[in-house]
């Protein structure tokens, strides 16, 4: 009993431990690139597309092919030759084979393809770290986005405490029969929407933690201290160069292996056109003890060509064609995008800033507002309506002074995200 009562008591401050650690940006973000279930999912694209690039190389070699086999006939085959009658086979055989081919030239259609797999295996690489980037980007929301409501859930409880105490003097306003008992309803009222406001704000929370735990792959329970010291924050608005930003965005670098890739493929298809130089070799066997060679071995240099397959040839041509535009025109698009996320993301980064300052500002103006109001109603030459509408402003003050930093930390993470460094 002795020692489960220790190991219990181990267990409860390991968890403790885990419960308070501190948890920074930073290792939820590493904890999100080694465990994110999508992320794990997109990583088997970029296999795939090597073992493409190994299929298509496998042109470079013979293609070696075997086959045996026995035959079973009614009867022998012969010949008659100036009224004779010979055998020139038994009627039951053997056979045995094996064949050799490799192409020595196609015009550039092997090479082609296999340029074609490599910058689609390239493409599929560059879209997981986009993949990647998004997931960041998704875990600056949430950390901050914790961290956000747990400001919230702090200025929600002093209103429920400063709602409470108004509560107080108004009950005792009431009895000493100073104030009428609106008053005490009114407050009654009020305490009933900040407790609801305060529970909302606990649940956002919540699915906030959980989506976390979701992105960074940890237990859906999971709980930690966050800091809002661990910010993505810095001068990049003033020294981002677009230029740059298009070549480290891998959204653009895809695109671009994709127009390769496009190219290549018109290449690849145009080259069906042309003929196919070749080469074979082959050994065969037929057991015959009829023939003077049973085994025979040959060599040759052939050529090939089509001249007409229903214009599936052409039409390939022409697909090749049109999915190159796309993928030019989604390029295109996709800089342009890029362009509009920059400047959206440098403006909100502006505006978000300036929003902290103003509400630090308004904060300390409606706590003053409240004092006064809170004076006067004890004086009894205020209101119980204004007391109540002027907690209503400091916990307004507050909310937008917690949302503005939230959103200046995302705008700042956003602007990493567009310019590539995130």
């Amino acid at each position: 009993m002795k020692n489960l009562l220790i190991s219990l008591f181990m267990s409860s401050l390991i968890c403790a431990t885990a419960w308070g650690a501190e948890l920074s940006l930073q290792e939820c973000l590493e904890r999100a690139r080694e465990h994110n279930p999508s992320l794990k999912t997109a990583a088997w694209d970029y296999r795939i597309a090597e073992e493409d690039i190994q299929q298509a190389s496998a042109a470079n070699y013979p293609r070696i092919d075997a086959q045996a086999g026995y035959t079973l006939q009614q009867a022998a085959q012969g010949a008659k030759l100036d009224g004779i009658t010979a055998r020139t086979q038994q009627a039951d055989y053997a056979s045995a084979g094996l064949t050799a081919t490799y192409t020595i030239y196609d015009f550039g259609r092997r090479n082609a393809r296999q340029q074609l797999t490599r910058a689609l295996a390239d493409s599929s690489a560059q879209s997981f770290e986009a993949s990647r980037a998004d997931v960041s980007l998704q875990v600056v929301e949430a950390y901050f986005s914790i961290m956000e409501t747990g400001k919230l859930i702090t200025a929600a409880v002093d209103e429920v405490a400063q709602v409470e105490e108004h509560r107080r003097v108004a009950q005792a306003l009431f009895e000493e029969g100073v104030v009428t008992r609106n008053d005490v309803l009114q407050a009654d009222v009020r305490l009933s929407e900040a407790k609801q406001k305060l529970l909302t704000i606990k649940n956002r929370q919540e699915n906030n933690w959980l989506k976390l735990n979701y992105l960074t792959g940890d237990q859906p329970g999971f709980r930690a201290e966050l800091n809002w010291g661990n910010t993505l924050s810095d001068d990049l608005e003033n020294r981002l160069n677009e230029n740059d930003a298009l070549s480290r965005r891998h959204e653009i670098l895809a695109l671009r292996s994709e127009v390769e890739a496009s190219d290549m493929g018109v290449r690849e298809s145009k080259a069906s056109f042309y003929p196919e130089l070749y080469t074979q070799a082959f050994l065969s066997y037929v057991q015959n003890d009829a023939a003077l060679e049973q085994t025979i071995m040959a060599a040759f240099i052939g050529i090939k060509v089509n001249f007409f397959d229903g214009f599936a040839t052409t039409a390939t041509t022409e697909k090749a064609v049109r999915n190159r535009s796309r993928n030019q025109d989604a390029l295109r698009q996709a800089k342009l995008q890029v362009s509009l996320e920059i400047n959206t993301s440098r403006n909100d980064v502006k505006v978000a800033r300036e929003r902290i300052s103003v509400a630090e500002t308004a904060i300390k103006q409606s706590e003053e507002n409240l004092r006064i109001n809170k004076e006067r109603y004890r004086e009894r030459v205020g209101t119980a309506t204004e007391v109540l509408d002027a907690q209503t402003m400091v916990t307004q003050a507050r909310t937008d002074y917690y949302s503005a930093l939230y959103d200046y930390q995302v705008s700042a993470a956003r602007l990493k995200r567009a310019a590539g460094e995130l």
